[in-house]
C-alpha cells in the first residue's frame, strides 16, 4: 500500500480540546519505535536507495534534520511573529548530509538527543502557548503549538511508515 506524498497531504486542525498531552506522547515515542524498526536491519537495507529515493538512514537522519525547524518555529509562535520561518522544500540539508556514511547507533542517538530537547522545551510550555499560533508558511493556515506539534507527529509517522515500506520490500526480495 503506497502513501500519499508528504506535501500532497492536507491538514485540519479543527480540534479545540487541549490533546497536547497526547500529541507529546506520540513524539515522545518516535525514538524508540526508529529503535526498534531498525534493530534487526542488516546495513545493505538501511542504505538501500529505492528508485531514488532516501534510504532508511536518510529517512532518520531527515528527522534529525528538520528538528531544528520545528524548535525555531515554536520560537517564532513563542515571539508572537505573524508566520512561521519557512523550510527548505528541496531538503537540500537531508540531500548533502550524507547519512548513509554514519552508523545506525549514531543517527538514532542523534534523534533521541535532539527530540529529549525538543520535548523538555515543550513539557515547559503553558496552555496559553499551546494555543497560540501563527500562519504556515506552506499551507497558508493559521497553526497552534499544538497543531504545530501534531503536523511533527504527522511527519514522524511518515517516515516511520516509508521506513517500514523499505523494510518489507527488501525482505521480500
Amino acid at each position: 500500500m503506497k502513501q500519499t506524498k508528504w506535501f500532497d497531504r492536507s491538514f485540519n486542525f479543527d480540534n479545540q480540546q487541549n490533546i497536547f498531552p497526547s500529541i507529546l506522547e506520540r513524539l515522545s515515542g518516535t525514538p524508540i519505535r526508529l529503535e526498534e524498526k531498525v534493530k534487526d536491519v542488516t546495513e545493505n537495507i538501511l542504505i538501500f536507495s529505492d528508485d531514488n529515493t532516501w534510504s532508511i538512514k536518510e529517512n532518520i537522519g531527515h528527522l534529525i534534520d528538520l528538528e531544528t525547524l520545528w524548535q525555531g518555529r515554536l520560537d517564532d509562535i513563542k515571539n508572537d511573529q505573524l508566520e512561521l520561518r519557512p523550510t527548505d522544500l528541496q531538503n537540500t540539508k537531508t540531500d548533502l548530509a550524507n547519512h548513509n556514511a554514519k552508523s545506525i547507533q549514531d543517527l538514532l542517538s542523534d534523534f533521541r538527543k535532539i527530540r529529549t530537547q525538543t520535548l523538555l522545551t515543550l513539557r515547559a510550555i503553558d496552555d496559553e502557548t499551546v494555543f497560540k499560533s501563527a500562519l504556515h508558511p506552506r499551507l497558508k493556515i493559521p497553526m497552534r503549538t499544538m497543531d504545530l506539534y501534531l503536523f511533527v507527529a504527522e511527519h514522524d509517522d511518515h517516515h516511520l511508515a516509508r521506513i517500514t515500506e523499505l523494510i518489507e520490500t527488501l525482505k521480500r526480495n
